[in-house]
């Protein structure tokens, strides 16, 4: 599959390769055979984020961790910095983050990994969790962000600012789209790879039976998550997570959302939170998705946990569209046949730019936010 945007992007099609054949074994292989990747040197910071508006949590901070390009050289402003979002149950430690890190250091661009409320390494300096829509949260760190920037560009002798583009796996995505859809102006450009577009769809795709193991790893992952809050877990919301760790009660994403994620972020109920927080109907109207910057959508047909359903609705309604690819204004679609959830793991793997570890989505990446730098008139570059 193939269309004109990987052309001028100078990317190959997907091609998976052996052994990893398959939705499940694409989605599985960093857990199966993890990369060995150099010790972690970000320089860390911390981004004040106000309290929870139901009042759930006090407020705190974000720990994140700044990463220059490789090797990296004072007299030379970075490309760019782009800031990276985990997704659910993931952290900036997560290999495939880091992964992709790595591949944008190793290209010139500097790096803002950025952990969200309540994820590791940060669990101390924040209290409660985050959500598909956590802007209150997203729009402190992204002013930081470009406070970053414009520090990177003028420390290298540039009174131009860095272009800041924001890059999300799976939820990471959901939430930079939410925040881009909701604040205009945030960034310059956006890659999402894996990213639920209707959180409803993604919660019934999870309930099914053959993925009862991703759900129960999940799961196991957001109760200790949520348990582990050193500011404390009211007693109501500490008796529906232990009745779930016991099997007493349904253990699923859906109640887990419906008992912790939903008031806490104050929706009436899981099926309002999944409703408001799900990009996919703002995307579906020309006029609002006109107001993102450039955006890459990078879903696989085979993904097991997000269904494409979403994203080829969102292709359909693109006004041009070749094969895998969907463009229109601002917003990209690319289609895979296989690549599961954010594996992606295809011929011509292995070294990214011959400095640093990279799959497939992660060349993507790179070639996009590359377009978009030299881009004359959308990131001035």
């Amino acid at each position: 599959m193939s269309g004109p945007l990987l052309q001028q992007l100078g990317v190959a099609p997907y091609r998976q390769r052996f052994p990893w054949l398959g939705g499940d074994l694409q989605t599985l292989r960093d857990t199966l055979r993890p990369m060995a990747l150099p010790p972690d040197q970000g320089q860390p910071l911390q981004i004040a984020v106000p309290a929870l508006a139901s009042g759930a949590a006090a407020a705190g901070q974000l720990l994140a961790f700044l990463d220059r390009p490789t090797p990296f050289a004072s007299s030379q402003p970075p490309k760019g910095l782009v800031l990276l979002l985990h997704g659910l149950g993931g952290s900036s430690r997560r290999e495939g983050l880091r992964r992709l890190g790595l591949a944008l250091q190793a290209s010139g661009f500097a790096v803002l990994r950025l952990n969200l409320r309540g994820a590791d390494p940060g669990r101390h300096l924040a209290g409660g969790t985050y959500a598909a829509a956590c802007n209150s949260d997203l729009l402190p760190a992204l002013i930081r962000a470009r406070e970053l920037a414009s520090d990177l560009a003028a420390a290298a002798g540039s009174q131009r600012p860095l272009p800041l583009f924001g890059a999300g796996l799976s939820l990471g995505g959901t939430m930079l789209l939410n925040a881009a859809l909701a604040i205009p102006g945030l960034l310059d450009g956006l890659f999402c790879a894996s990213s639920p577009l209707d959180l409803a769809a993604c919660s019934a795709s999870i309930e099914r039976p053959r993925n009862r193991v991703y759900q129960r790893w999940l799961l196991q992952r957001l109760v200790r998550q949520t348990l582990a809050d050193p500011f404390g877990v009211r007693e109501q919301e500490r008796q529906q997570l232990e009745a779930m760790a016991r099997g007493e009660q349904a253990a699923t994403i859906r109640a887990f959302d419906a008992a912790i994620t939903a008031p806490r972020w104050n929706f009436a109920s899981v099926q309002a939170y999944y409703r408001g927080a799900s990009p996919l109907p703002r995307l579906l109207e020309p006029s609002r998705r006109s107001l993102l910057p450039p955006t890459l959508l990078l879903q696989a047909l085979d993904d097991p946990w997000v269904p494409a359903a979403a994203a080829q609705q969102l292709q359909s309604a693109l006004q041009v569209s070749d094969g895998a690819v969907a463009t229109e204004g601002p917003v990209s679609v690319v289609l895979t046949r296989q690549g599961g959830h954010n594996g992606f793991h295809g011929r011509g793997d292995g070294r990214c730019n011959g400095l640093e570890p990279g799959c497939w989505s992660d060349r993507l990446a790179l070639a996009w936010f590359g377009q978009l730098r030299v881009n004359a008139g959308v990131c001035g570059g």
